[in-house]
């Protein structure tokens, strides 16, 4: 037990250091957290601890992320990304590993073991990229969305890769491996893994393997509602969270029986999952175990560094882990031209793919046991994963410190100097502020537009529309537009923080003013109404509102009747939106806010009984007439 506690002591006290004083000097947490990993080594190794095990327990973080990706990501939106899937995941997959291939060949590799390190090689760290792009808000961009197809295709071609790589296996590495898993095996394996596919021929393997897709699918689908509703009867957090937990583990305990690929299976879930009502339940539940887990990871790679093998073999490692990170960068950057990926986009997923991935340790690993790698040119590869890795986040650097602010025409240009004032100030002219502006200007108002988008106001002059260039958000800009004197400011900006943002400062700073918000999600109006604005405008919900009217006449309704019952939903919704609010803490989420939660449970018990009761008294009105 003092061993247990002296372990996950040292490595959160590491964490706990290290990765607030990166994040302070701008490296981001990764880099914080490999480097505390790389402080620790030595007193790891004092302690003889077995980082590798750790290692291998800490991926599950990954798992974790790839479940909570797929909750980001309906099945619609997956489908529409199957051309990128294809061609830019397996277009790196494919040139990548026939490089490498061909560059070991040269070095004097056998055919076998160059096509082995070309396969390991040609994998990215799907942990690194992607908690990088969340940290930095760039997942929903040209380049994290290209990235992510890559890595989504990687985690997928895992499969087929350790069914290929045992064919490799040349006999004289096969009799050394049989001898060290003899000698060792105890201290290695600890014991056979259990499978659920060992013995069985191919095309029973593969009805196993679909039953246990399907088993997932439609577990997802219609075991997840009737699961939570059960749990949530004894009203304990603790037991949603044990929930969660046991899902994700049971998807990832299945996946490894079948043989697949834990991450990708829990990912397959995920996506199932993307429209369940729970979905932000499962994100809120799993999110700190992923933190954690991952943090873990990245501490147990940068203390996994072999300093003395690297020492010996210094200059050949670093040439090796520059020249695959420049090769890969290569690689990608055609492919970026290929499929139309401009300006810093094509630099992040060059850039941010470079490198090689956690799933090399793994697969390394297999190799080695398999007899196609020998463990002398093994050990040297895990360096340069390892070392790749490591100087990813020095990349991501580079990239917003040099590349971004380059291509980034919006942010090289001065803010407009406002000449013209009106009484009427828009936020944002995108396809919220651009109607406003055409209502105002139909109804003879002259509003002040400032927007920050340099091609959008590009456009706007085309069509002969005035609009000034600028953060909104800025109270120097805001007061040259004229705000205090103005009667109406209109927020209509992109991002929920700086609305939120600009919201607050307006209100406290101008009383008088009237302000009009966009909401960009139901929070987001709590917020908003706690910063004191009460002209809230949720985005979407006027226009669902008008569908739903419409799909009420498509069933058979009148339109004056459906017409009726809308403005019923509407009115109940707002007055539910008016007395959550009072509940409402924007310092506390929402899921801890027991009062909050208290008051949703109460009003969801009487509120669709009494909105089912008012639209059939609006649908029987004839009749009682």
């Amino acid at each position: 037990m003092t061993d247990f506690l002296l372990l996950a002591f040292i490595f959160l006290i590491a964490g706990v250091i290290a990765v607030p004083i990166a994040s302070r000097f701008g490296l981001g947490s990764v880099l914080g957290y490999l480097i505390a990993g790389i402080v620790i080594s030595p007193i790891l190794s004092v302690l003889h601890v077995d980082v590798i095990s750790i290692q291998h327990f800490a991926e599950f973080g990954v798992v974790m992320m790839l479940f909570l990706v797929g909750l980001e990501l309906e099945p619609k939106l997956l489908w529409s990304m199957r051309a990128k899937l294809l061609g830019l995941g397996g277009g790196q997959v494919g040139l990548t590993t026939l490089g490498v291939t061909g560059v070991a060949m040269l070095f004097g590799q056998l055919w076998t073991i160059a096509l082995a390190i070309g396969l390991v090689l040609a994998l990215s760290s799907t942990a690194i990229v992607l908690q990088t792009l969340q940290e930095k808000g760039l997942m929903k961009s040209d380049g994290g969305q290209s990235s992510f197809s890559v890595l989504l295709f990687q985690d997928i071609a895992v499969i087929p890769m350790l069914a290929l790589i045992p064919l490799l296996a040349i006999p004289e590495l096969m009799d050394v491996a049989s001898h060290a898993s003899d000698g060792h095996g105890a201290e290695g394996d600890h014991g056979e893994q259990m499978s659920l596919v060992d013995g069985l021929s191919g095309w029973q393997t593969t009805l196993v393997t679909l039953g246990a897709i399907a088993a997932v699918i439609l577990g997802g689908n219609f075991l997840t509602g009737p699961i939570f509703r059960f749990i949530a009867a004894a009203e304990l957090r603790e037991l949603f969270t044990a929930t969660a937990l046991m899902m994700v583990i049971g998807i990832a305990l299945l996946m490894s029986l079948v043989g697949l690929s834990p991450a990708l299976g829990t990912f397959l879930a995920g996506v199932v999952l993307a429209n369940s009502e729970y979905r932000h339940e499962l994100e809120s539940d799993i999110d700190p175990f992923k933190g954690l887990l991952l943090g873990l990871f990245f501490m147990t790679v940068g203390a996994g560094i072999n300093f003395g093998l690297l020492s010996e073999n210094l200059f050949t490692i670093l040439g090796l882990t520059i020249g695959l990170m420049a090769f890969k960068a290569v690689v990608l950057l055609i492919l970026a031209f290929a499929f139309k990926l401009k300006g810093a986009n094509k630099w992040l997923f060059a850039l941010g793919l470079a490198q090689a991935g956690e799933f090399g340790f793994v697969l390394l690993s297999f190799t080695v046991a398999n007899g196609v790698i020998p463990t002398d040119i093994a050990d040297l590869l895990l360096l340069v994963v390892a070392l790749s890795m490591l100087l990813t986040p020095a990349l991501f650097i580079f990239y917003d410190k040099v590349i971004a602010p380059k291509h980034d025409a919006d942010h090289d240009r001065d803010a407009d100097e406002i000449d013209q004032q009106s009484h009427i100030i828009i936020a944002g002219h995108g396809r919220v502020g651009g109607i406003i502006n055409r209502m105002m200007k139909g109804a003879g108002h002259a509003p002040t537009v400032i927007d920050y988008s340099s091609k959008q106001l590009e456009m706007l002059a085309k069509f002969g529309f005035k609009a000034y260039y600028g953060d909104a958000t800025r109270p120097d800009l805001l007061h040259s537009a004229g705000i205090a004197d103005a009667k109406l400011l209109v927020v209509a900006i992109d991002g929920k923080e700086q609305i939120t943002q600009m919201v607050k400062y307006a209100i406290a700073t101008y009383p008088d003013l009237k302000v009009v918000a966009r909401a960009v999600d139901r929070q987001h109006v709590y917020d908003l109404y706690q910063a004191g604005c009460r002209e809230i405008i949720r985005d979407t919900y006027d226009s669902s509102l008008r569908m739903g009217r419409f799909a009420l006449q498509s069933l058979g309704v009148p339109a004056e009747k459906a017409e009726a019952m809308k403005e019923a939903f509407n009115q109940m919704d707002r007055k539910s939106m008016l007395a959550l609010a009072q509940h409402y803490d924007p310092d506390i989420p929402a899921m801890e806010n027991e009062t909050y939660m208290a008051a949703v449970r109460e009003m969801a018990e009487t509120w669709e009984a009494e909105l089912q009761d008012q639209m059939a008294a609006i649908l029987n009105s004839d009749k009682q007439a």
